[in-house]
């Protein structure tokens, strides 16, 4: 079922209350102030119920200059427009300013409606259908239905209702399946509740109970209670006016502006990449560094307007730029605003968010341009990509990008494994990805790395897998620079061996007196068993002019995985140690909690050699001291 707001707008005291009276029999000036004054300062809500049942929501915005802010508020979950124009005025400059800000905000259907049919002439009500198609020439109003009524006498009324009735019909349902979001509009106490807040449900769906994140503040609440249309309801959808209470929340740690999101779901930020309108009769140009004043859903801050291709916007021209603001703000790509100037106030242009998170951009770089045009206008393909390169070495899931995309994850899934076909994605770990680009520098990253480790070290037979990592994979998860480092593996670009890393053409070469000096070393080892010496006694037993190759070749065993290194000073022989782990992990088995006596009758050899083992296990996670025993915590 699809959920529908429909929104009024246009100048003060053109009917806009009065005709949603007449359509719903609610009136939406709810303050005394605008009973007193006549018009509407803050937003009203009523809501209209069809011939067939199906129900739509209305926002009645304020027409006054003075209240624009609050038009813009209302504005932004608009489904359909009702542009108002009064017969006995036609078009005045807020009607425009409403029109344009309609546009802005990406509204792309309505009707215009003619009210106070009854106090004009039919003649003159022919001129001002003449004004409105001139006015709405070029706008997403042009061609649509234009109707004639009077709130008073009610004529035209039900031609009206029939005319949204059909309209509702065909609007697109809004996806309810990815994080929700409501933006703020208005905060109030009521007794025996507490705080309560309305705004509309533009994204997702809402539940009693559900957990909400409130931005930019981070404060999170529990909805106690949910109204839709002044009724009880379980749970509210994407379209929807709703009235949250907030579960011990108080009244002050939330504000008109804010936003009510799933937790985790909007990014803050200080910088948004936009492409940014000025409207062509906005009589402004708009300089590169202006500070401007920037709408978003209920929100108002201020920004400069960094043009990112040129010195000045002028008129009727649009540009990528970045807005950086006084203040955090919580946006998702693909949002909508309104700037409007700094002084006076008056609006200016607006435009659509490309990267709700970018870096401090360079003016005048053709890469970036490039970028921002595929945000904007490239292939879906050609925009997933770049979704996924966002994310660098964090190997995105499929879920986290449908929700970003705000798309199915079973359809998005396809989307993934095609670009994974095409080898513009590598699927690093199941269902997470990194763009090829990337990993091709992380490729070359890596082959750098070894290149300089080789050339220092080159007896190593590689480099140790952890040291490799923190090199190459700077301020990354360990699981996901394992996983690159294991598709590299499989493709050959590096290789293997023990826990070392190397160039598959890198090779060890010995002299002939190192290579004999491997072999005596490699020997003692073996024969010596579970009571090796300890490196310093094995270099006192060579020559001296033998010991600095003796310390080479040591280290060459090490990295060839020939030696493990229980201590710096403690090595066993591969096949030594590989007994040793076979007869703990039946001990293992049968006592999980043991000490380090029990260990040492095991392994029939003195304290000193049993206790090295035990922290070298320690130490790789396989056992943990706790007080005078060990405890089994891994698998060898």
């Amino acid at each position: 079922m699809s959920h529908v707001i429909i929104g009024t707008a246009g100048h003060v005291d053109h009917g806009k209350t009065l005709l949603i009276k007449a359509l719903t029999g609610i009136d939406t000036d709810r303050l005394i102030e605008e009973k007193k004054r006549g018009i509407t300062i803050e937003l009203g809500f009523a809501y209209i119920t069809f011939d067939d049942g199906t129900r739509a929501g209305i926002v009645d915005v304020p027409g006054h200059e003075k209240f624009i802010k609050n038009m813009l508020a209302g504005a932004g979950g608009i489904d359909l427009a009702m542009l108002v124009v009064a017969a006995d005025e036609g078009f005045m400059p807020q009607t425009i300013e409403h029109l344009n800000i309609l546009s802005l905000l990406g509204i792309r259907d309505g009707v215009v409606v003619i009210t106070k049919i009854d106090t004009v002439e039919p003649e003159w009500l022919d001129i001002v259908r003449d004004d409105v198609a001139e006015h709405v020439r070029g706008t997403f109003l042009e061609g649509k239905p234009v109707l004639a009524v009077s709130s008073y006498t009610g004529e035209g009324v039900a031609a009206l209702r029939q005319q949204l009735q059909q309209m509702v019909g065909q609007v697109a349902a809004r996806n309810e399946q990815i994080p929700f979001r409501l933006p703020v509009d208005r905060v109030f106490s009521k007794d025996g509740f507490g705080t309560v807040v309305t705004g509309t449900m533009i994204e997702g769906n809402l539940s009693v109970g559900d957990t909400v994140e409130i931005m930019p503040s981070g404060e999170t609440a529990k909805v106690r209670t949910l109204q839709v249309h002044n009724e009880s309801v379980t749970g509210a959808y994407a379209g929807q006016r709703v009235a949250v209470n907030l579960a011990g929340l108080r009244r002050d740690a939330i504000q008109r502006g804010d936003v009510l999101s799933k937790p985790g779901s909007l990014r803050l930020t200080r910088m948004l990449d936009v492409k940014l309108t000025n409207l062509k009769d906005s009589g402004r140009v708009i300089q590169s560094g202006s500070t401007v004043h920037f709408y978003h859903g209920s929100r108002t801050l201020l920004c400069k307007a960094v043009l990112l291709d040129r010195d000045a916007l002028e008129p009727g021209q649009s540009c990528y730029a970045q807005l950086r603001m006084t203040e955090n703000v919580a946006a998702k790509r693909g949002d909508r605003f309104v700037i409007r100037f700094y002084s006076p106030l008056e609006t200016i242009g607006g435009g659509v968010v490309l990267d709700d998170c970018p870096p401090r951009r360079k003016r005048n770089q053709p890469a970036v341009l490039e970028e921002l045009r595929i945000r904007e206008s490239g292939s879906a393909d050609q925009q997933l990509v770049q979704l996924v390169g966002e994310y660098g070495y964090r190997l995105p899931s499929a879920g986290q990008l449908a929700e970003r995309r705000s798309c199915p994850e079973e359809e998005l899934a396809a989307a993934l494994a095609d670009q994974v076909n095409a080898g513009r994605l590598v699927e690093v770990l199941p269902r997470r990805y990194l763009t090829a680009a990337i990993y091709q520098d992380a490729c070359r990253s890596v082959e750098k790395v070894l290149e300089e480790y080789h050339r220092a070290n080159p007896l190593h037979a590689g480099m140790a897998v952890a040291a490799l990592r923190q090199k190459a994979f700077r301020n990354t998860e360990r699981k996901e620079a394992d996983a690159i480092l294991a598709v590299m593996l499989r493709g050959g670009t590096i290789v293997q061996i023990a826990d070392r890393c190397a160039l598959p053409a890198f090779r060890v070469v010995l002299t002939r007196r190192q290579e004999q000096l491997r072999q005596r070393i490699l020997q003692q080892y073996r024969t010596a068993g579970r009571e090796t010496p300890f490196a310093d006694d094995l270099y006192a037993s060579f020559q001296p002019n033998e010991r600095d190759d003796c310390r080479k070749v040591l280290e060459n065993l090490v990295s060839c995985g020939e030696l493990v290194m229980l201590t710096p000073q403690l090595f066993y022989h591969r096949e030594v140690y590989e007994e040793v782990c076979r007869l703990s992990r039946d001990f293992f088995a049968q006592y999980p909690t043991f000490t380090l006596a029990q260990y040492r009758d095991l392994l029939a050899t003195s304290r000193k050699y049993a206790l090295a083992i035990l922290e070298y296990f320690d130490k790789n996670r396989i056992t943990k001291k706790v007080d005078d025993s060990r405890v089994v915590i891994g698998t060898l």
